[in-house]
């Protein structure tokens, strides 16, 4: 039973090798000669205004989650709508539920302004 994933195994145990080797090679071989002027933030060859990094809000990352969060709930209606004939009535009472449970998040999420972008 296991052997069949010997084969994974040992393209994962390589993979993951290599890239270690790869990016220890390039630290210890690499040429390291830091600069102020290569430490600098880019702007299209202008002198940059303001600092290189800023801090991005809150609201983006939580705007972010919510999109994976709901991308991925909705990525269950395929293997539903595959398997909708076996699935008969109960499966169609699954899936309504499964959706209601859906749209409180997304009115939560709206009623609370987490969808809201200033």
């Amino acid at each position: 039973m296991l052997q069949d994933y010997l084969p994974i195994a040992v393209l994962l145990i390589l993979s993951t090798g290599l890239s270690v080797l790869i990016v220890a090679l390039g630290h210890l071989v690499g040429p390291r000669r830091p600069s102020a002027r290569k430490s600098a933030p880019y702007e299209s060859g202008m002198q940059p205004i303001g600092p290189g990094t800023r801090r991005m809000p809150v609201r983006f990352y939580l705007i972010a989650v919510l999109f994976i969060l709901f991308d991925i709930e909705v990525v269950f209606f395929l293997p539903w709508a595959v398997t909708f004939r076996q699935l008969g009535i109960f499966g169609l009472i699954e899936m309504l539920i499964f959706i209601v449970v859906l749209l409180v998040g997304f009115a939560y999420a709206w009623k609370m302004g987490a969808l809201e972008w200033e």
